[in-house]
């Protein structure tokens, strides 16, 4: 039992360690971006951050297709079916083109419209638009890059989106230097500089899933109707997840615009502090990753023990190391504010909500790696009724019911996020207390693999 936990414990840690060095380094140099436009202002600032929760939302759709990418090869791999992998590879990417594309036409479209919809402050509005409009462009290749990550991740391979993205995020430092300083662009700049990286990372990322012989794929020719059956899996296991980003992004995005009514400096300070705290949560994410894979890989598998000890050793690795990072937030707060604006009063601002939000990093953690088992097993409905009730009827209720009746602070707000992250935590560890039955969503993906097996014969 010792050496199957230890074993367990190492496929996590293999898995995840080039996850975490990858959003570290990553989130550093995006630490770099955000103080480089932060030279400029606080209404620079703002012009680049409104619009990030909807950028966050259209990252969190592709992800979503990425989920059962992962659930569909991953399951493929643990019970060792080639043509399986291949088939959900080619839905993949067949989705990341096709959706990368119609995103990026809508994104277009309300480009100019979207801050006057956040309730942007007037001097703000043209620059955020802009700012919008020109990542947009991008969008058909972040879906690929998306997408084509996790499918490399669902056969074990970290290391490659590791590299990629990592080299994109250096390009875009090394871009924003010369559009914003030498050539003046301003906020401008930076959202070209965004643009070049993220096609050259979309590129590169399809580039290489093409090559890596286990998810390497021919169009399937002359059978459509097996086409389309692999794409009603896809989509049976994404839509859910797709609605669960869009629920509770949409929710975000309602969160920010009831902040940037409270002023540009507030809203300046809570941009700022999210984009600060985020480095501080990364190891729990790259967690969710190796943990979605090896799940998933158990599933194909049926062995309910290797599950179990994935699930366990998964949530135990992400609550303590988060319980770390917590502390080092709590006592770095000041300093990292420091980093992206020289204005006092966002600093303070930003500092006390930091130190807040400090002590629930490892309920944050906990709610993470849940989720994690959970898009792991294909299980994207639990989640969303739980990311719906947590975003619409805690934090946007009672931040809703704060600002409009008793005024409430930037830390008020902040603290409706922390009850709702608490409530999601809660309520996604219930399964892992009562248990579950990975049998039920093996056969759920042996099904759909039988229904498609029918066609060939």
């Amino acid at each position: 039992m010792r050496s199957r936990y230890t074993d367990t414990f190492k496929a996590i840690i293999t898995l995840a360690l080039p996850m975490i060095a990858e959003e570290i380094l990553s989130t550093l140099l995006q630490y770099v971006d955000t103080a480089m436009v932060g030279r400029l202002g606080a209404t620079a600032t703002s012009s680049v951050n409104l619009t990030a929760t909807v950028n966050w939302l259209i990252g969190s759709l592709f992800s979503a297709f990425g989920v059962a990418v992962t659930a569909m090869i991953s399951s493929g791999l643990g019970a060792g079916d080639e043509k399986r992998m291949r088939e959900s590879s080619f839905g993949g990417f067949f989705v990341a083109s096709i959706f990368g594309i119609i995103i990026s036409l809508f994104s277009l479209s309300i480009a100019h419209i979207l801050p006057v919809w956040m309730n942007a402050d007037s001097s703000i509005v043209k620059s955020a638009g802009d700012y919008f409009f020109i990542i947009s462009l991008a969008l058909p290749f972040r879906s690929l890059s998306r997408i084509e990550a996790c499918a490399l991740r669902a056969v074990k391979d970290s290391r490659t989106p590791m590299f990629i993205n990592l080299s994109q995020n250096i390009l875009n430092i090394i871009l924003n230097y010369i559009f914003i300083y030498i050539l003046k662009m301003g906020v401008k700049g930076a959202a070209w500089a965004s643009f070049i990286s993220f096609t050259l990372g979309g590129v590169a990322m399809t580039y290489f899933a093409l090559r890596n012989k286990k998810i390497r794929f021919h169009r399937i020719d002359g059978e459509k109707e097996k086409q389309k059956k692999i794409m009603r899996e896809v989509f049976s296991i994404a839509l859910p997840a797709a609605a669960t980003s869009t629920t509770s992004c949409l929710g975000h995005i309602v969160f920010a615009s009831l902040v940037s009514g409270m002023g540009t400096i507030t809203f300046a300070a809570h941009s700022i502090a999210l984009s600060a705290e985020t480095i501080f949560y990364v190891p729990g994410y790259a967690l969710r990753g190796s943990t979605q894979t090896l799940i998933g890989i158990s599933v194909g598998k049926d062995d309910k023990k290797n599950f179990k000890e994935v699930e366990i050793l998964s949530v135990l690795i992400t609550v303590i190391m988060m319980t770390i990072t917590g502390a080092l937030l709590y006592f770095t707060a000041n300093p990292i504010m420091k980093i992206f604006t020289p204005d006092e009063r966002v600093i303070e601002m930003g500092a006390e909500v930091l130190k807040l939000i400090a002590f629930s990093e490892p309920i944050f953690g906990l709610m993470i790696v849940s989720e994690g088992v959970c898009y792991g097993l294909g299980d994207t409905r639990f989640p969303f009724w739980v990311e719906t009730i947590g975003a619409w009827g805690i934090r946007i209720l009672f931040t809703l019911i704060g600002t409009h009746f008793f005024s409430i602070s930037l830390f008020g707000v902040w603290i409706c996020m922390l009850l709702d992250n608490t409530f999601r935590a809660l309520m996604l560890s219930i399964p892992l207390l009562c248990g579950r039955d990975i049998k039920l969503f093996k056969n759920r993906r042996d099904a759909a693999r039988l229904d498609i097996k029918k066609d060939e014969r």
